[in-house]
């Protein structure tokens, strides 16, 4: 039986959507791969795209926000300039003779907990050079994160507040109404210590 026989239209057509666009998404992988945008790599995507879908379903991973082209373009600009700091920051730990930088392990739970945001902030996170996701606790909204070079509990509360800035910036620039809310409202949570 067809578990979405009994769905609501709209949330079919959503599935379909959703379904569409990773059908595009994976045919659009598999030219690249080829090297060559053809009719034969075209059809050949296509099938092996459908195959993948149909034997190994996705989990459903729905984007019920708005891209804000403003608030897209601040993420940006402040994750290239922590990028840059980060970079400085890493290098001229690796140079300086005799300098043994202490790491922590510290937990943040994120305010909004869907698997679209846990992935794109756990991305955002260890893409900055000195932080590493180590964990992530899907269930709880968790991120488990390696930061390097702590001298004290101020840099473990100023690092994952970094993080919870990070994930603020990702809300207000693909987020939905109401993740935008519970980010404005909710507190920053300080979560467990290291």
């Amino acid at each position: 039986m067809n578990p979405e026989s009994g769905a609501p239209p709209r949330e079919r057509a959503v599935r379909w959507r959703d379904q569409l666009i990773a059908l595009g998404w994976l045919v659009l992988v598999w030219s690249l791969l080829w090297g060559e945008f053809s009719w034969g790599n075209l059809v050949g995507g296509v099938l092996v795209a459908g195959a993948v879908l149909l034997f190994f379903p996705l989990p459903p991973v729905t984007f019920g926000g708005r891209l804000r082209p403003g608030p897209l373009l601040v993420f940006l600009v402040r994750f290239v300039g922590e990028l840059v700091s980060a970079s400085l920051h890493v290098a001229r730990i690796a140079v300086q003779p005799g300098y043994r930088p202490r790491g922590a392990i510290i937990a943040v739970r994120l305010r909004v907990r869907t698997d679209l945001n846990l992935a794109l902030t756990a991305e955002a996170v260890s893409l900055v050079p000195g932080t590493l996701i180590i964990e992530v606790d899907r269930d709880a909204g968790v991120l488990y994160v390696h930061v390097l070079d702590v001298h004290g509990p101020q840099d473990l509360t100023d690092s994952r507040e970094r993080i919870l800035a990070v994930e603020r910036r990702i809300v207000r620039a693909v987020g939905s109404a109401a993740e935008l809310r519970q980010v404005a409202t909710d507190p920053v949570e300080r979560g467990p210590g290291p």
